[in-house]
């Protein structure tokens, strides 16, 4: 091909980007949906705009490898050692029983064994893409139902790699289903291993190498050749690149340097990610999806309800209350994104038709539009369902599952002083949950994505529900004198070992609040008098050391010098 062809294709694609997608995002619709409709326009089914496909596809295929490195990244040890119940349990069962009635019915449908087993794995996932979004957009991360919804997703996300090695190792002739399951097992595991090592002894001293060079070019080169580098020795050996891709992002995500790692990515990972689906697109085709329209809308329905009913079921199995799971399964009853790409490798190693994986992408593109409106059926019925226990709302609101945060620190009172303490906390990678009573304050920080809820603290039910029972220490900065005082007594006699730290105004409310059983009490107005006080001593050049030891002086004996400025009336 002409270098001017060539060009010619990315000016294409870059203007199929900027054109479609602002479009499908003024009407609502995700940009996902936008890019498939766009391959849709270009490729040979549509106005063949496009003359060299496979160059394109193999580009965009890293795209899906920079997807798989920062859902590594979202990943990390620590995260799925919290939610290590409802990934590995919940999320697993999920994807064995969704795979399983799908497979049998394709298999009983007239496809063979293997074929039967991708298209069950395929559907089986979910859109990380969709459902997030959408999660983030309503800002439901940190319910009960967010956490359950992730959790699935997650194990979805990890269930692609061991699909997808699946997938190669079928494709090559000569092999039974149990010998291609114990070796991609055990690839698996030996790669597991060998990347773990490298990650504890090479990597984080690696990136301190580049750090202290303060070049954002070598930077951001390192974490390319990483993430291209050990999707390639992941190819080499046999397994998928996008196994390599996840294991990095897996060990850089245990790093100091993951959130400006993922900051440099996004860019790559949005562009490729984008010409990934437009590739996609452009392999679908119209004309066929209109002859089989019929065969496609029973598919479409049957799959979302049957994984919306496996879900649901599930969730309650694993204790969740109806509403959530009812919301969960819907949330997830779509086909994913990961889908495509599996069918994709199948296609071109001729273990599915190309009718099949036509009608599959198809399915899967058409239940993916019809996510926004699952959420929307989930929230009508779960708000019906919870209408039968209307005098227990508060509860429910903030019933978060103490299985998905525990040892965290509970905050009561979100003004200014609570979401200063959270902040500190959040930087620190300490979990809170905070709790309020102004309901406006509540949404507008839950927007900006902070895990506060609904409820009056000094409620016993509403601080076992906010999860006091696990939790490191509380933080009272409740302004109403005698409610911080309730609440401290309402912890200390239902939890003597908790570690109860509290905002007083005064002295008076200080030795109150001591007495009720606070360990620790900090008095505001002393503190924001020490804090202008030494303001002033700076600005006439008292040195910094005097006014350190000065300020310390005032603090000793819980600031008992000050009690004659600041006695009783505060």
């Amino acid at each position: 091909m002409h270098q001017s062809e060539y060009l010619m294709d990315v000016l294409i694609f870059l203007a199929a980007m900027v054109i479609v997608v602002p479009v499908f995002q003024r009407f609502k619709l995700s940009p996902i949906l936008g890019y498939l409709a766009a391959g849709m326009l270009l490729g040979p089914y549509g106005f063949a705009l496009i003359g060299d496909t496979k160059a394109a596809q193999t580009l965009a295929q890293f795209g899906v490898v920079f997807l798989l490195f920062m859902i590594g990244l979202e990943l990390s040890f620590r995260r799925l050692r919290t939610l290590g119940r409802k990934v590995f349990g919940l999320g697993t069962i999920q994807v064995l029983i969704s795979g399983l009635v799908i497979g049998l019915v394709a298999y009983f449908l007239g496809l063979g064994v293997y074929a039967a087993v991708i298209v069950g794995g395929g559907l089986a996932l979910s859109s990380t893409a969709f459902v997030l979004h959408l999660l983030e957009e309503r800002s439901e991360r940190a319910t009960r139902f967010g956490l359950t919804t992730f959790s699935i997703l997650l194990l979805q996300d990890l269930a692609v790699v061991p699909l997808l090695i699946f997938v190669t190792l079928v494709g090559a002739p000569g092999s039974s289903l149990l010998e291609t399951l114990g070796l991609a097992t055990l690839k698996g595991g030996a790669a597991f291993l060998i990347v773990i090592g490298f990650g504890r002894y090479l990597l984080r001293p690696l990136y301190r190498m580049i750090a202290r060079t303060r070049s954002s070019e070598l930077f951001v080169s390192t974490t390319l050749l990483m993430v291209l580098g050990m999707a390639w020795i992941m190819s080499i050996a046999g397994l998928s690149m996008e196994l390599g891709a996840l294991l990095a992002g897996l060990l850089l995500a245990e790093t100091e340097y993951k959130h400006q790692i993922e900051a440099d990515i996004k860019p790559f990972r949005g562009i490729l990610l984008g010409l990934f689906f437009i590739t996609i697109g452009m392999f679908i085709d119209l004309g066929l999806i209109a002859e089989n329209l019929g065969l496609i809308a029973v598919i479409v329905v049957s799959l979302m309800l049957g994984k919306a009913l496996v879900i649901t079921l599930l969730c309650r199995i694993f204790g969740t209350p109806l509403s959530s799971s009812l919301r969960t399964g819907l949330a997830l009853s779509q086909g994913g994104e990961f889908g495509f790409v599996i069918f994709g490798a199948a296609l071109s190693m001729a273990l599915l038709p190309q009718f099949v994986v036509q009608i599959l992408m198809a399915v899967i593109a058409i239940s993916m539009a019809l996510t926004p409106g699952m959420f929307y059926i989930g929230q009508k019925l779960s708000d019906s369902l919870k209408k039968h226990t209307q005098a227990r709302q508060n509860e429910h609101d903030i019933d978060i599952d103490i299985e998905d945060i525990q040892q965290h620190v509970l905050i009561a009172g979100f003004g200014r002083v609570g979401q200063t303490v959270a902040r500190v906390l959040s930087d620190a990678g300490i979990p809170y949950v905070a709790l309020d009573l102004d309901q406006m304050r509540v949404q507008k920080c839950r927007a900006k994505g902070m895990n506060v809820y609904f409820g009056d603290a000094d409620r016993i039910q509403i601080l076992k529900a906010a999860g006091a029972g696990h939790a490191k220490a509380a933080v009272i900065t409740i302004d109403n004198a005698v409610a911080a005082n309730e609440v401290v007594v309402a912890l200390r006699s239902n939890y003597p070992d908790l570690q109860i730290y509290v905002r007083a105004r005064d002295r008076i409310h200080m030795r109150s609040l001591e007495k009720s059983g606070a360990n620790a009490v900090v008095s505001e107005a002393a503190e924001s008098s020490l804090q202008l006080g030494s303001m002033v001593l700076q600005s006439l050049n008292v040195s910094v050391d005097e006014i350190a030891s000065l300020i310390e002086n005032y603090r000793q004996d819980d600031y008992a010098k000050l009690e004659e400025i600041i006695g009783g009336s505060g």
